[in-house]
């Protein structure tokens, strides 16, 4: 095994930027799908705690057996035939069901993450591989926390994902977009607190990248959920249920369908 080392030593810090990650936040609310942005705005606030995570990761045994064998995630992921054959109500059966429903794959974000790359080196060191790590694992945070794709899942989702591997990126993120549904629905519904709920569980429970991932998605749904210690996400099921009770699509918030119809609501002029 060719011994990888934990930063390259052509590896360049570019800074804390938080004027560029604002910038890059504007284009993300205009465009949700957009996600090449959500890793400019990570770029552009990464700090020395996501090195600490790192280093914690592949002081374990799980990390050390991924220097080893360098599984390529996206590949496992992406093999739904496999994880088909795995039992009903298993991480992976859910994970296929999502994805498909969704139109999502997992090299579809490893090709998000090109375009942000693009024109960019790539170090071949240990924080490289974990990054990787984290993008190759977010759809399986959905699955796992009960988030949906929804924006303010979403928000929730990056919230949970901020204290399983702190970068006031993803933090940005979660409270910007947090902000940006308060400000097209109001008061009236706690999106605040679902968001600082996200927090709570994710810093509970145990950090789900650092899994065996290949055992993970064999696990039943409900056993993984309990074994990591990830609470049901009571707040974020009642802003959806008071979303509904007034008639308002939880899915829809950005206005697409609204937009079609030629009105567009608050949050989607706020962009």
């Amino acid at each position: 095994m060719t011994t990888l080392p934990f930063s390259h030593p052509d590896r360049i810090d570019t800074g804390f930027r938080p004027l560029k990650a604002l910038h890059y936040f504007r284009k993300l609310i205009a465009d949700k799908e957009d996600t090449e942005q959500v890793f400019h705005i990570i770029d552009a606030l990464r700090d020395r705690r996501f090195d600490r995570s790192a280093r914690a990761f592949f002081a374990t045994a799980e990390g050390r057996k991924i220097l080893a064998e360098r599984p390529c995630l996206p590949a496992m992921l992406d093999d739904h035939d496999a994880l088909r054959k795995l039992p009903e109500g298993s991480v992976g059966r859910v994970y296929v069901d999502f994805m498909e429903r969704e139109g999502l794959t997992a090299q579809g974000l490893v090709d998000e993450s090109l375009k942000f790359r693009h024109g960019k080196p790539r170090y071949d060191d240990q924080l490289e591989l974990y990054g990787e790590r984290l993008r190759d694992t977010h759809d399986l945070f959905h699955i796992l926390t009960g988030y949906g794709r929804d924006a303010l899942g979403e928000q929730c989702v990056l919230a949970f994902s901020y204290s399983q591997n702190p970068g006031w990126g993803t933090l940005f993120i979660a409270w910007a977009g947090a902000r940006e549904i308060r400000k097209g629905l109001g008061s009236r519904y706690p999106i605040y607190a679902a968001v600082r709920e996200g927090q709570r569980i994710g810093r509970a429970a145990q950090p789900i990248a650092h899994q065996d991932i290949a055992a993970l998605l064999a696990e039943p749904l409900d056993a993984a959920r309990a074994r990591l210690g990830i609470a049901d996400p009571a707040t974020y099921k009642q802003v959806h249920a008071m979303m509904r009770a007034d008639g308002i699509d939880p899915y829809d918030l950005l206005g697409k369908k609204a937009a079609e119809a030629g009105a567009v609501p608050e949050l989607a002029q706020a962009a």
